[in-house]
C-alpha cells in the first residue's frame, strides 16, 4: 500500500456503499439502537408538542384571559419538559455508547487484519501512517456514528414531524415553504464532494505528521548524534503547516456549506412567514395558528440547516471509513492453503532449498536468491557466510515464510512450505535476530513471548539457561521490571540474552541465529555465546555467521554470493580451496590483528 495521497472524489454510490458497510458494524447492538430510537422519538414528539401547546395557549388561554388555562399550560409544559429530558438522557447515553462500541470494533477489526498481513505489506507502508488511521480516523467515525448521527436522526424526525404539523396548521403556507427543499439540495450537492475530497486530504496529511513523529522519536538518539534537531524541527513544522493549510480549506468548505444552507433556508422561510402575516391580517388564520406555524417553521429550518452540516460530517466520516476499510480489506500475500498439508510429528528439523529464486516485491528487478539449492540434516549446525547482500537474511525470511519463492521449493521437514499452514510451520522455528526486539513490558512477559502459556518457573529456568538470571535479579523489580520501549534500559548483551531465553522457552526443533555476538564487547560475547551453545544443543541450527568463532563451531559452511551458493564445506577445506571464503577469512584475521 503506497503512502496515501489526496484521491479523486469517488461517485456518491461509493459513499453510500462505505456508509452502509460502516452501519453494519452497529448491527450487533440492535437493543441499544432500539433504546436510543425510543428516546429519540419521545424527545422529538415532546418537542413538537410545544407548538400545539403554543397555539392552544394563544388562542384559548391568553385571548380569553383564563387564569386556569395558564395554570394548565404550565403543568403541561412541565410534563413535556420532564419527558423530553428523560428521553434526551436515554438517547444521548445510548448513542454515545454505540459510537464508542463501533469505534472499538473498528479498531479491533483493523488490528486483527494488520497482524495477519505479510511483511511485504509493511515494506511499502509507514508505521506512523497506519497508527494514524487506527487512532485519528476511528475517532472521526466514532464522532459521526455517536452524537452526530443521533442529532441528525433527531433533526430528521423534527423535519418530518414539523412539516406534518405545518400542513395541519396551514396547508397553503406549507406548500410555499416546501419550495425551499430543492434550493437546499443545491449547496449539499455542490459542497459535499469538495468536503469529502478535502477531508481525505487532511486525514492523509495528519497521518504523514504521525509517521514523521514516530520515525523521529524512534530514532531520537541518531537524530541527536548527528545534530539533526533543527532540520527535524523544520521538516516537522512544514508537515504541521501542511495539515493546517488543508484543515483551513476544509473548515472553509464546511462553513460555506452550512452558511449557504442556512441563508437559503431561513431566507425562504422569512418570505413564507411574510406571506403568513398577510394571511392573519386577512383573517384566514388565527394568531395562534401563525405562532404555531412560525414555531414549526423555525424548528424545520434549524433542523434542515443542521442536517446540511451533518451531510458534510458524513462526507468526512466516509473518507475516514474508506481509509480504515483499506486496511481491513488488505489481504496477506502469505496465507494457509484451503487444505494445508500436515507437518510430520514429531518434528524433524530438516531444511531443503531446491533451485529457489526470489526477488523482494519492493525490488522486483533485483534477484535476492538465484537458483539456490542446499539441504540441512536434522541436528546439523550450518553457517551461512557471504558479503552483504549475498542472500543470507533472505534464506531466513523464506524459512519463516514471510515471503514465498518466485520459483523453486523451500522444504521444512520434507514439506513444501507453501503447502503448509504458516502458523504450524513457524511453531517449529525459533529465531534469535541480531537486533532483538524487546517490548515495553516486564522481563517475564518479554521472555514468555516465546511461549505465552509458560509458567513463571519455566520463564526463570529459560533465563538461567540463557545466562540472563544474574542481571535480571539485579534489576529494581527483578522479573517484574518494566524494560521500557525497545528495551532501552538494557545493554546490547542483556537484550540478546533476553531474546535467547525467549527462544529457549519456545524449545524449537529448528533454530535460526542471525549471529548474536557480532556487536558485543568481549565479556558480553562470552556470556551470550555460552547461552547460544546451550540453546543450539540437540537441534538443527542455521546461523548467519559474521565471526570466525561461529564458523568454527559449525558442521558445515555455505558460502553465498549474489543469491547463489558458490562453495560448501568445512572451514579447513574452504581455506585450502581458496576463493571467496578464504578472502573473507583473511580479511577478518587482518582486521582482528589490526584491532
Amino acid at each position: 500500500m503506497a503512502e496515501p495521497t489526496a484521491a479523486p472524489t469517488p461517485p456518491r454510490s461509493t459513499d453510500l456503499r462505505i456508509l452502509l458497510r460502516l452501519a453494519r458494524f452497529g448491527a450487533p447492538y440492535a437493543r441499544q439502537i432500539l433504546g436510543a430510537a425510543t428516546g429519540l422519538v419521545l424527545a422529538a414528539v415532546t418537542l413538537l408538542g410545544f407548538g400545539a401547546g403554543l397555539r392552544w395557549l394563544i388562542d384559548e388561554g391568553m385571548t380569553r384571559a383564563a387564569v386556569e388555562r395558564l395554570d394548565q399550560a404550565l403543568v403541561g409544559l412541565l410534563v413535556l419538559v420532564t419527558v423530553m429530558s428523560a428521553a434526551t438522557f436515554l438517547r444521548a447515553y445510548l448513542v454515545n455508547w454505540i459510537g464508542e462500541r463501533v469505534a472499538a470494533d473498528l479498531r479491533r477489526a483493523v488490528f486483527d487484519n494488520l497482524v495477519r498481513l505479510s511483511p511485504a505489506f509493511y515494506d511499502k507502508s509507514r508505521s506512523g501512517e497506519i497508527v494514524s488511521r487506527l487512532t485519528a480516523d476511528t475517532t472521526v467515525v466514532q464522532g459521526v456514528m455517536g452524537s452526530s448521527a443521533s442529532m441528525a436522526a433527531r433533526n430528521l424526525l423534527t423535519v418530518i414531524g414539523g412539516v406534518a404539523m405545518m400542513v395541519v396548521t396551514s396547508p397553503w403556507l406549507t406548500a410555499l415553504a416546501c419550495l425551499v427543499v430543492p434550493i437546499v439540495v443545491v449547496p449539499i450537492v455542490v459542497f459535499g464532494r469538495r468536503v469529502r475530497r478535502l477531508s481525505r486530504e487532511t486525514q492523509a496529511r495528519v497521518a504523514a505528521v504521525g509517521a514523521d513523529l514516530d520515525e523521529v522519536v524512534g530514532a531520537i538518539r541518531t537524530v541527536q548524534a548527528f545534530n539533526h534537531e533543527d532540520r527535524s524541527r523544520a521538516q516537522f513544522g512544514a508537515r504541521v503547516g501542511d495539515v493546517f493549510d488543508a484543515a483551513v480549506k476544509l473548515a472553509a468548505a464546511r462553513a460555506s456549506f452550512a452558511a449557504a444552507a442556512m441563508l437559503l433556508v431561513f431566507g425562504a422561510i422569512g418570505i413564507v412567514l411574510w406571506l403568513g402575516g398577510h394571511e392573519m391580517i386577512n383573517g384566514s388564520i388565527s394568531a395562534g395558528q401563525l405562532s404555531a406555524f412560525i414555531f414549526y417553521a423555525a424548528l424545520v429550518a434549524g433542523s434542515v440547516g443542521s442536517l446540511s452540516e451533518f451531510a458534510s460530517e458524513m462526507q468526512r466520516a466516509a473518507g475516514a471509513a474508506e481509509r480504515l476499510f483499506e486496511l481491513i480489506d488488505a489481504r496477506p500475500a502469505i496465507a494457509a492453503p484451503a487444505i494445508a498439508q500436515a507437518l510430520p510429528a514429531p518434528p524433524l528439523g530438516t531444511v531443503a532449498f531446491e533451485d529457489v529464486r526470489f526477488a523482494y516485491p519492493s525490488r522486483p528487478e533485483r534477484s535476492a536468491l538465484d537458483g539456490l539449492s542446499f539441504a540441512v540434516a536434522a541436528g546439523e549446525r550450518v553457517a551461512l557466510v557471504g558479503p552483504s547482500g549475498a542472500g543470507k537474511t533472505t534464506v531466513f525470511q523464506l524459512l519463516l515464510r514471510y515471503y514465498d519463492p518466485d520459483a523453486g521449493i523451500v522444504r521444512i521437514d520434507g514439506v513444501d512450505a507453501t503447502r503448509a499452514d504458516p502458523a504450524a510451520l513457524r511453531a517449529r522455528i525459533g529465531l534469535v535476530p541480531q537486533e532483538p526486539v524487546i517490548f515495553a513490558a516486564d522481563v517475564t512477559e518479554n521472555i514468555r513471548f516465546g511461549r505465552p502459556g509458560a509458567s513463571d518457573d519455566e520463564v526463570r529456568r529459560a533465563a538461567e539457561a540463557a545466562q540472563a538470571a544474574e542481571f535480571i535479579d539485579r534489576l529494581p523489580e527483578g522479573y517484574k521490571t518494566l524494560l521500557g520501549e525497545r528495551g532501552q534500559l538494557l545493554s546490547g548483551g542483556q537484550r540478546q540474552r533476553i531474546a535467547i531465553a525467549r527462544a529457549i522457552l519456545r524449545d524449537p526443533p529448528l533454530l535460526l541465529l542471525d549471529e548474536a555476538t557480532s556487536a558485543l564487547d568481549a565479556e558480553s560475547e562470552r556470556l551470550v555465546q555460552q547461552a547460544v551453545d546451550r540453546l543450539s544443543a540437540n537441534r538443527t541450527v542455521l546461523v548467519i555467521a559474521h565471526r570466525l568463532a561461529t564458523v568454527l563451531r559449525s558442521d558445515r559452511i555455505l558460502v553465498l554470493d549474489q543469491g547463489r551458493m558458490v562453495a560448501s564445506g568445512t572451514h579447513g577445506a574452504l581455506i585450502a580451496e581458496g576463493g571467496l571464503y578464504a578472502r573473507l577469512a583473511k580479511l577478518q584475521f587482518e582486521q582482528a590483528a589490526a584491532g
